[in-house]
């Protein structure tokens, strides 16, 4: 991993944003990339799907759309652990959502003025779970619970076709939608995927949906990017990543560990350390050295700490570290110092937190309660994470009786003859004339 000295020097927040470690592969250059491909699928739909089916993922002459028989079949190849697994991370995560969904308020504004805050579900959602290195089981119980737990009425799953499962999603993703209650499943991957749910494919009985949520690669996230607008997106959750801020009290091997267990998702992948000890620092770096040798992705963890998205970072300070972490915007960020709670008071932008050396990341992918669907790519500076709340929105509803409203005629004229809108009070007025009383 390299080393970025930041020691001694007075940054901006603006500095810091352009020295913090960034992936090779820009969210534009990205954008660029999969523009062509989702307006393929909305041109030509099945066909698209099928030929970036081919090039993408390398399986031809597949369904598109997974039988349902198929999806209940799977799961009966699920190992029980697995499935006891699945379904603890299911009733978790029921609970974690549930304490997202706000209670439905109203406020008094005077007699015969109220406001009724509601929460109203979108009506159609696709989820996506990807399908590249690692299959995801996770993901889908994750996007497919917050939408349940809001209230979502029709949910649909996509996730790439497997040349080694007869050009079906992979068996875990499955285990996953059986478990979920999802009978809507599709054979299809990447920015396809994206632009199919936003687009729609009748030729597969596929209709397009208010909501995309669900974790990928950049290349999924920048399809988002692309579609958003015509439908909503969840967070541009693209490759995944890490940082940890920790001072010399933290032990390294859990750091190197934590470090190792996001860099095996993913070449792309981004791991950083942010500590004040150079000490500590080198012993995380020979730790690191000593385990990622052994791991079994051990080419992929190499290159993934070893690029320019991953890097150790010391700073002057634990207050300097939040900083720094701030202009990260990490999707993930654990804090592992003498005074957790401390450095939290200055932390301002992350997807998710994980407080302590016994709250590792890999805990939130799993059987947190919480969700690891996060926005990445310093997203998380204006982003936050999916939950039952990414698929609600918020209503107000208003009613006011006639003695409520004619206390607001005169101030309400003021204000349209300022803004030079007289039809605005003329449609108040109307309502007191004569003859016009009771209607």
């Amino acid at each position: 991993m390299r080393t970025i000295d930041l020691r001694g020097r007075a940054l901006s927040r603006d500095a810091l944003l352009k020295l913090v470690p960034r992936a090779a592969v820009s969210a534009e250059v990205a954008v660029e990339r999969v523009r062509p491909l989702v307006a393929d699928v909305a041109e030509r739909g099945e066909a698209a799907l099928r030929d970036q089916a081919r090039d993408f993922d390398g399986v031809t002459g597949h369904r598109l759309r997974v039988p349902a028989e198929s999806i209940a079949a799977a799961l009966e190849t699920c190992p029980p652990e697995v499935e006891a697994a699945l379904r603890a991370l299911i009733a978790r995560l029921r609970q974690g959502s549930a304490a997202q969904v706000p209670e439905e308020r109203v406020t008094h504004l005077t007699d015969g003025a109220v406001i009724r805050q509601r929460w109203q579900p979108v009506g159609r959602v696709g989820l996506y779970a990807p399908g590249g290195k690692a299959a995801y089981p996770s993901s889908v119980v994750m996007n497919a619970v917050a939408a349940q737990t809001a209230g979502v009425p029709a949910l649909a799953l996509a996730s790439p076709a497997q040349a080694d499962n007869a050009g079906l999603p992979h068996p875990a993703v499955l285990w996953a939608a059986a478990l979920c209650g999802i009978t809507e499943v599709y054979a299809i991957g990447g920015a396809g995927a994206i632009a199919a749910f936003a687009h729609g494919v009748p030729e597969i009985g596929l209709e397009a949906v208010d909501v995309v949520t669900g974790p990928g690669n950049v290349f999924v996230a920048a399809a988002k990017r692309v579609v958003s607008g015509l439908v909503g997106i969840d967070s541009e959750a693209g490759t995944t990543e890490i940082l940890v801020i920790a001072d010399g009290s933290a032990h390294p091997a859990f750091v190197a560990a934590d470090l190792i267990s996001q860099a095996e998702h993913d070449e792309a992948a981004a791991s950083v350390l942010v500590t004040d000890s150079e000490e500590f620092a080198l012993r995380v770096e020979q730790e690191v050295a000593s385990r990622a040798a052994s791991t079994r992705h051990a080419e992929r963890v190499a290159e993934a700490l070893s690029g320019p998205q991953s890097a150790i970072v010391l700073v002057d300070d634990l207050r300097t570290a939040a900083l720094v972490s701030n202009a990260y915007g990490p999707e993930h960020l654990e804090i592992q110092t003498r005074d957790d709670e401390g450095v939290l008071r200055d932390i301002t932008d992350a997807g998710a937190i994980f407080l302590g050396g016994y709250t590792p990341v890999s805990l939130g992918d799993y059987l947190a309660g919480s969700n690891h669907v996060l926005p990445t790519g310093g997203t998380a500076r204006f982003a936050s994470g999916l939950g039952a709340h990414t698929f609600l929105r918020p209503q107000q509803i208003i009613r006011y009786e006639r003695d409520a409203l004619r206390e607001l005629e005169r101030p309400l004229r003021a204000l349209a003859e300022a803004e030079g809108l007289p039809a605005h009070a003329d449609a108040v007025t109307a309502r007191f004339e004569a003859g016009k009383e009771g209607l």
